[in-house]
């Protein structure tokens, strides 16, 4: 067993017990990692699936005995309204020690906390089926029948009533506000849904419920029958719950206990990064109750890209581009073994690394690798190996999407289109010649020079932007350095050597060769016009990502001959 110790403060009321995890390999105290609990704060841990965050919650609620309510992942969400009605006393027994299990006639004074983890998981807390829908539903009829039975005694006595709301008058509210499509009917024995805004509702039972709206009730109703000043522990409370409300519903239960903290444990990195909270990440678990575990600490990054970094358990990849580009379909069909992260542009990138490198060094323990990939566009070959000494590399190709048009790939296309032999070979040289023609606008002096000016002004910028002007000290200083870089820029020549290098590929009819200096995005349509005949560009890009995620073609291989090999240290 690791070594965990639970503290508590009584000269704070507002702190709830906190618990020490032992890392992985962890010997010293000061390996422990601290999880404290305050009233009304939420804290959250995310992690990949099998990094044992079900096992830390079931762990963390042991420790934390009467003191922790935990709202299981693996729960069964049956809603029977018509459950026996039995006394509040016996009913928050079942829901907070046995977890639903019938004791029949047994003395329930004789149930304590100690006997939890048996009662509620048969001693496999990480594992077992919560099946205790039908007890928080007792208590919630419970409370309400009390609560009723309580104020109506006092308006017997004729003594001033101030009508509190039931647990169950707190549920429909907020389960109303965030299904607003719905109405909840509650009475002393049923419960029952309709249709809002319907003229004459018709009701129906709530076993009738969706995944969802069971979900939502299930959950604010655990989280309105929890003891005062508990953690309520939520693992994975985003389960058959869309995207649109978890949000929203987390924002309501924080109003509804505000008494109590909370401990979420998540995959979820858009619902981690999107809350106020502290912010945990499990990286992997250890058998002997040891977790690899991280506070989510200050960085260049935005949080959800820090939680997907720390939460990763492979090596970062920063790419250029969006999530939602087809950059990404190809970079993670060629590099499977990559965490691919993407970045807007070039700069992005860099900085990425750099911000990675650094977050390493401060935690070393994450033991990740980092690296990037550039487009070429512009790059000399000195900024090419500059980089690459950063863990930089850069595409074959000035833009990615030349990359479907280099003769390799563009085969391998035109074979999926079920070309062979000599058509083949005919249909790839047409595809060449067309696509030279496109570049070069038939070698017309006016796109060429358009052309070579457009490389060197790209260069001319890249170039002034690694310029280091941190050792001037004063204006006159800064005005002779700025100076004296921009002397060394040779634009004539620059553009000289550009047409010259445009011709010659253009003359041996080299289309690799342009592909390494061309930038325009609008030779992606084009290529896809000349191997699939495909005349909107969204078209080719879609089919495209299908053939990317089918890995049972040679289209993949073929691109990750082509692009930077990138080694994976052990």
């Amino acid at each position: 067993m690791s070594e965990i110790t639970i503290q508590t403060n009584s000269s704070e009321p507002e702190k709830i017990p906190s618990v020490q995890i032992s890392k992985i390999n962890s010997s010293e105290p000061e390996e422990l990692e601290e999880l404290c609990f305050f009233a009304g704060t939420t804290t959250i841990i995310v992690g990949a699936n099998g990094t044992g965050k079900t096992r830390l919650a079931a762990y963390v609620e042991k420790q934390l005995g009467e003191k922790a309510h935990r709202i299981a992942a693996h729960r069964a969400l049956a809603l029977n309204p018509n459950v026996p009605k039995i006394p509040e006393e016996h009913a928050n027994i079942k829901l907070k020690i046995l977890g639903g299990v019938n004791i029949g006639n047994s003395d329930y004074s004789k149930i304590n906390y100690g006997q939890r983890n048996t009662y509620r998981s048969r001693d496999e807390s990480a594992t077992h089926l919560l099946n205790d829908f039908d007890a928080l539903l007792q208590c919630l009829f419970a409370q309400q029948c009390n609560l009723s039975v309580e104020e109506h005694k006092k308006q017997l006595q004729g003594k001033e009533i101030k009508v509190s709301k039931t647990h169950f008058d707190k549920l429909k509210e907020v389960w109303e506000i965030l299904l607003p499509r719905r109405k909840l009917r509650i009475t002393a024995d049923n419960i029952q849904v309709s249709i809002t805004g319907d003229e004459n509702p018709n009701y129906y039972s709530a076993s009738e419920m969706s995944d969802g709206e069971r979900a939502i009730f299930y959950i604010l109703g655990q989280v309105l029958c929890a003891n005062e000043n508990t953690v309520l522990i939520f693992d994975e409370p985003e389960l058959h719950i869309h995207q649109s409300i978890i949000a929203n519903l987390w924002d309501k239960i924080e109003e509804l206990r505000p008494d109590c903290a909370f401990l979420v444990i998540t995959h979820d990195i858009a619902f981690a990064s999107n809350r106020i909270a502290e912010k945990y990440v499990i990286r992997d678990y250890c058998h002997n109750s040891q977790w690899d575990i991280a506070k989510v600490p200050e960085s260049n990054f935005d949080e959800q890209t820090i939680t997907m970094i720390l939460g990763s358990r492979k090596p970062i990849l920063f790419v250029e581009g969006t999530s939602s580009s087809l950059d990404m379909a190809l970079y993670r069909a060629c590099y499977p073994e990559w965490t691919i992260i993407p970045r807007e542009s070039c700069s992005a990138v860099i900085h990425a690394v750099s911000s990675m490198k650094k977050l390493l060094n401060d935690m070393p323990l994450l033991r990740l690798q980092c690296a990037g990939i550039v487009d070429k566009d512009g790059k000399y070959e000195h900024n090419i190996t500059a980089l690459k000494k950063d863990n930089i590399f850069t595409l074959p190709v000035a833009e990615i999407e030349n990359i479907f048009a280099l003769t390799d790939i563009a085969k391998e296309i035109l074979k999926l289109e079920e070309y062979q032999g000599q058509d083949l070979e005919n249909k790839l040289s047409d595809f060449q010649t067309q696509m030279i023609k496109f570049i070069t606008g038939n070698s017309s002096k006016d796109k060429l020079d358009k052309l070579a000016i457009k490389i060197v002004r790209r260069r001319i910028d890249y170039r002034l932007k690694k310029v280091d002007l941190s050792s001037s000290h004063n204006a006159a200083e800064l005005k002779n350095q700025l100076s004296e870089e921009i002397k060394n820029i040779n634009i004539d020549q620059d553009i000289l050597d550009i047409t010259n290098e445009i011709n010659s590929y253009s003359k041996n009819n080299e289309l690799n060769g342009l592909l390494t200096i061309y930038e325009n995005k609008g030779i992606f349509p084009e290529i896809g016009v000349r191997l699939r005949g495909n005349n909107k560009k969204d078209d080719f890009e879609k089919w495209l990502c299908r053939v990317l995620n089918n890995k049972d073609n040679k289209l993949v291989e073929v691109i990750r001959q082509k692009l930077p090999k990138i080694e994976i240290q052990s």
